[in-house]
């Protein structure tokens, strides 16, 4: 036994141990996805009446897992706070249980570090410790400089959590660990609909050799990618790493070779992704994850040339305003970094960004290109900022057009039975005549 598994050993705690690690009102950060530390949250959510530890607010992004501490009561105890709304806090949220923190992804670990006061807890999934005493943040980089900010850091360690590079935390850092092996959760890449093909391919044509990639989840970045088999010498530089980007890896299409920084080297912050994934990034050199104040910063995006950006929305006016994080007044999801790689992209020499969604939702009745947008909705992407966006019925490039004319542009995309409404309503606000 080497001084730091002696260390890891004095460290290692049983759940009760680790409940009592905390105390009333703690604030405490957590990586976020599926490197949220469930067991670590089980414990807390188990003991929390008994130790009277009330007001403990826990902060992370995109839950993907439902979990003790969600259900109704428990947010006496803990009280949820979340940068990226999931099917597992949406409701939550919606109920008062829980709230929303918006904030630019690229931003989210200031607003620990330098806005509010700094965190009392700073915890996180990790792989299992190597011979050095390091562990990796795995699947989840995303907010692990945090941790220099917090009181006490706390890990969990899951052996299905794979080690990758780029980020690391000393055994020396952390003042305790719990053990815990259920499997972390595994996400499977969505079906790829023939309108997601259409929105792909229409979408691949615009990307170069040589170009660099962000890709999102969903069937029109797994599109796109299936229409990409033909590029050569692609880069990644992504605020996720996904499915679709391993099969371009293996069939050579991605050689991150043309990048400016990180040449050779796929960059991305966190992932959520099939088991194959996780045992592609595994021990990987070729794939980093960074802190994505790093990854997500639009200065740090616009190093590489020819960045490729492709996001999605929920609804767009004919003003170009988009929204992405609310239904109306309700919060549904959030920005994320999607206005961090559009401005990104618009910075980087030869770069493109694209806002691709199928024109309508509810089964063909609901219209996403709206006169205005829903009473109440957000704008995630101003106006000014966005440049191309796709529907299975075409792309229309804003960027440089008038008020009227990225209206037309608009309408022109929108599914046929819509076009002349949106185009009466266009006229009545006298954005068209």
């Amino acid at each position: 036994m080497n001084q730091w598994q002696r260390i890891y050993k004095e460290k290692k705690m049983t759940a009760e141990s680790m409940a009592r690690q905390f105390k009333q009102g703690d604030v405490c950060v957590s990586t976020g996805q599926v490197a949220e530390p469930t067991g670590i949250l089980q414990a807390l959510a188990a003991y929390a009446p008994e130790l009277e530890l009330e007001h403990i607010r826990h902060c992370v992004l995109l839950p993907l897992r439902q979990q003790e501490y969600m259900k109704p009561g428990m947010e006496k105890y803990i009280y949820h706070i979340s940068h990226f709304v999931s099917a597992f806090d949406r409701n939550m949220i919606w109920e008062g249980r829980g709230d929303y923190m918006p904030a630019h992804y690229s931003q989210v670990p200031q607003v620990w570090t330098s806005v509010l006061p700094e965190p009392d807890v700073f915890y996180a999934t990790v792989s299992p410790m190597d011979e050095h005493g390091y562990f990796s943040f795995g699947t989840a980089a995303d907010l692990s400089e945090v941790r220099h900010h917090a009181e006490k850091v706390l890990v969990e360690v899951n052996p299905t959590m794979p080690r990758t590079f780029g980020s690391f935390i000393h055994v020396s850092e952390v003042d305790g660990i719990l053990e815990n092996d259920t499997p972390i959760t595994v996400v499977d890449p969505p079906p790829v609909s023939d309108m997601d093909l259409a929105i792909g391919q229409m979408i691949a044509e615009e990307i170069p050799n040589g170009a660099t990639l962000q890709l999102g989840i969903g069937g029109i970045p797994n599109a796109v990618a299936q229409s990409l088999l033909d590029k050569r010498n692609l880069g990644v530089h992504s605020e996720m790493f996904c499915d679709s980007m391993v099969d371009l890896t293996l069939a050579g299409v991605i050689t991150n070779s043309r990048k400016r920084i990180h040449r050779g080297t796929s960059v991305a912050t966190f992932t959520f992704a099939s088991r194959r994934t996780y045992d592609f990034i595994d021990n990987n050199p070729g794939v980093a994850f960074l802190p994505v104040s790093y990854v997500n910063d639009p200065r740090v995006i616009a190093m590489n040339d020819q960045v490729i950006s492709i996001n999605s929305c929920i609804e767009i006016d004919l003003f170009g305003q988009v929204c992405s994080e609310t239904m109306g007044t309700k919060n549904y999801s959030g920005v994320g970094g999607q206005v961090d790689f559009i401005r990104g992209a618009a910075a980087s020499k030869g770069g493109k960004s694209f806002l691709a969604f199928t024109a309508t939702a509810k089964k063909g009745t609901v219209s996403k290109i709206k006169p205005v947008l829903t009473e109440g909705a957000c704008v995630s992407t101003t106006r000014n900022d966005v440049d191309y966006v796709v529907t299975e019925y075409g792309m229309a490039r804003l960027k440089g057009l008038t008020c009227s004319q990225r209206a037309r542009a608009l309408i022109g995309i929108a599914a046929p039975a819509f076009r002349e409404e949106l185009t009466e309503a266009a006229k009545k606000m006298h954005i068209i005549v």
